[in-house]
């Protein structure tokens, strides 16, 4: 299902979905938890990004899985070639993990932290509010961290290897 897209390779294709959606998803999800002020202009695209990318990064990685896949059933893939394929890989994986939890805590954040900036939908007692919206906060920049860095490691992995053949 993701090797091909009207005979030519999925992956090469797929990837610059991962590469534009899941970046807009970190700083989006940044903007959201750190600018209350934008909180009800960008909240319904911030929540349709929480689910674009970390599909994309995942079919990124499905696509890339069958190209190599692909390339290795045709030989056309050295033997000495693989572990620099392999570390690529290794990138898509944390990548798509990586989106997918921020993808997680970015609709927690759009669920409970309301425009206004109030905690909704939550239970807890004084200051319970306060401390979800500083958790979720927090998980959210942290997790748009890890997810901008492991896009830019896999896509540098994938261009090296593909122009390079490092």
């Amino acid at each position: 299902m993701f090797e091909e897209f009207m005979g030519i390779p999925a992956h090469p294709l797929l990837i610059h979905a991962a590469v534009v959606f899941v970046p807009l998803l970190a700083l989006a999800a940044v903007a959201y938890a750190l600018l209350p002020f934008l909180r009800p202009h960008i909240r319904l695209v911030l929540a349709g990004l929480a689910v674009v990318g970390p599909l994309s990064a995942l079919a990124a990685k499905l696509s890339g899985d069958a190209f190599f896949d692909r390339m290795r059933e045709r030989g056309r893939v050295t033997e000495e070639f693989i572990p620099t394929i392999e570390r690529h890989q290794g990138f898509g994986t944390n990548t798509m993990w990586a989106a997918i939890a921020l993808g997680v805590v970015t609709l927690a954040l759009v669920y409970f932290v309301g425009p206004t900036g109030a905690v909704a939908r939550t239970a807890g007692g004084p200051g319970g509010t306060r401390v979800v919206s500083l958790a979720l906060t927090v998980l959210s920049v942290v997790a748009a961290a890890f997810a901008l860095y492991y896009v830019v490691r896999t896509g540098d992995s994938g261009a090296k290897a593909v122009w390079e053949g490092q």
